[in-house]
């Protein structure tokens, strides 16, 4: 099933190629792709096989449940990989939050890929634990504090954090309507604890206090 129209557009790399296990092709063989916003990467129950790295923009992974809800299991920023799968298919959609470029990386023909999978997998896992840890939560203000200290630190601890996603996005991550997280996120900046800088963009002015919340 595809629910956007993907477009490809294959444009030179200016960024250093990243370090790469000895059983992946060359970095220089991979053309980067570029997806604009919404673009479709992968769908769910095309052939896998291929890793990816996100060079710039952010995706989103989901999957459409059979009411029509979408849930969204994990978002992917500038400099992580996507795309490990446990068997032949893919189980999820990949999409293009906003203008995203994109590099495709293949195992080499006959490489022993096996230690090279194990750090994919066991990485994949824990940020599932993590993200199920989340849904856990009885309580919509530890939900999207959590949600943001994790942001936070997959950017380096940098002030603001940059959010790519939209609200709607983040309710679908954290199993939440988007009215609920607006009224937590003004919450949150009522109580001094964040400071709306603009739409997508949020500093975290009382870090303890934010952590508190997530516990």
């Amino acid at each position: 099933m595809h629910t956007y129209t993907t477009s490809r557009i294959a444009l030179p790399s200016r960024s250093p190629q990243p370090a790469l296990p000895e059983a992946f092709e060359p970095a220089l063989l991979q053309p980067l792709s570029f997806f604009p916003a919404g673009a479709e990467i992968y769908a769910q129950g095309e052939k896998a096989g291929p890793f990816y790295q996100v060079e710039f923009g952010a995706v989103r992974i989901y999957r459409l449940l059979a009411d029509g809800r979408r849930q969204i299991s994990a978002f992917h920023l500038a400099g992580e990989t996507f795309g490990f799968e446990a068997d032949s298919t893919h189980h999820f959609f990949a999409e293009a939050i906003n203008a995203t470029g994109i590099r495709v990386f293949r195992f080499a023909t006959g490489a022993d890929i096996s230690r090279q999978l194990l750090p994919l997998a066991l990485k994949g896992l824990t940020r599932a634990q993590e993200h199920l840890l989340v849904l856990g939560r009885q309580n919509a203000i530890e939900r999207v504090a959590a949600f943001l200290l994790d942001m936070a630190e997959r950017q380096g601890g940098l002030q603001p954090i940059e959010l790519p996603m939209s609200r709607m996005d983040i309710g679908d991550y954290l199993g939440l309507t988007i009215e609920t997280v607006s009224r937590v996120l003004t919450r949150l900046k009522d109580k001094g604890v964040i400071r709306l800088t603009s739409l997508r963009s949020i500093e975290i002015v009382k870090q303890d206090a934010l952590q508190d919340m997530s516990e």
